[in-house]
């Protein structure tokens, strides 16, 4: 039985004169997932995003977000997506639970005999209840970003759609909201995470698509990807021969040397408890043994050769 899709994307395409910002991209985020979006400054993901969303009209290909076509039934599927995107714009001005109030209002789908309730619940969700009162102006970058996510989170969802969700918020506010996404994906709602940090990803997500210069350059899950690199036995000692001589015993071969450290690529199930005690029947001084899997970030570069902002 195939596995129900939350947003799918078929040939998805975006040109901006004869450039292809978006070249034929097809996405599959399954339900209930914690999907993370990730690519380079400048590989379409925004652009990606606002299609997604209606925001942007494609020049090519099919969106269906919850089994419905977008932007043909947009108006049936919005209510069920509350999105995050390219940061929040609230009026300076008025307080944060006003300008709540004020959104959820302006929302012809709204249910207006609850709207007190839902927004009081959304300001606790974020932390922000007792900052509720405060003006906008006053809040930080981070509170600014709280007060966006309580904004998605106005009425139940099905999707949530988080660009850079953690942006300007403490190591406090950080976890927090991490936390809040992991109570929402419990929850059974989809969380659509696009993010530049990549712990980010790594701690939260189950699955992963990776774009560059337009396209998809690796979709599944995170660990499936990972899988793909190879996994290394990292052992040092200062019997570097012996220690070579007992790994081709072992079917282990093609050693890198590096002074007192020898990396060998192994099968990742390889038990390095019963490898250490051979290791040390043969009288190898061993100093360190361990498997060196591979990580996001490995995959990441070798994908789109550049690197990433992340946080040790």
């Amino acid at each position: 039985m195939a596995q129900q899709l939350a947003i799918e994307t078929s040939g998805l395409t975006k040109r901006f004169g004869d450039q292809k910002a978006v070249n034929s991209i097809s996405l599959e985020v399954p339900s209930g997932s914690v999907f993370g979006f990730l690519g380079p400054n400048g590989s379409g993901k925004t652009t990606t995003i606002r299609m997604l969303l209606g925001l942007a009209e494609a020049t090519e290909g099919e969106i269906k977000l919850l089994g419905t076509e977008i932007p043909k039934d947009l108006e049936k599927a919005l209510p069920r997506v509350g999105a995050l995107v390219e940061g929040p714009a609230f009026y300076p001005f008025m307080s944060g639970r006003n300008n709540l109030l004020r959104i959820d209002a302006a929302d012809r789908f709204s249910d207006s005999s609850t709207r007190i309730e839902r927004v009081e619940s959304a300001l606790d969700r974020v932390g922000l209840h007792n900052a509720g009162n405060k003006k906008v102006h006053a809040y930080s970058l981070g509170m600014k970003q709280r007060l966006g996510l309580a904004n998605a989170l106005l009425k139940p969802r099905d999707i949530l759609v988080l660009d850079e969700p953690t942006n300007g918020l403490d190591p406090q506010g950080t976890r927090e909201v991490r936390n809040l996404i992991r109570s929402l994906s419990a929850e059974g709602i989809t969380i659509f995470l696009s993010s530049h940090l990549l712990s980010e990803i790594e701690m939260l997500c189950s699955h992963v698509a990776v774009m560059n210069a337009g396209k998809i350059v690796a979709q599944g899950l995170i660990e499936d990807l990972r899988n793909e690199e190879p996994t290394r036995l990292i052992l040092r000692t200062d019997d570097v021969d012996l220690a070579v001589e007992t790994l081709k015993s072992a079917g282990i071969g093609k050693a890198k040397i590096l002074g007192d450290q020898i990396t060998c690529e192994v099968d990742p199930a390889l038990d390095v408890a019963s490898l250490n005690a051979k290791l040390v029947r043969k009288k190898v001084s061993v100093k360190e043994i361990r498997l060196q899997r591979s990580s996001l970030e490995e995959k990441y570069v070798k994908l789109t050769g550049e690197g990433f902002e992340v946080v040790r």
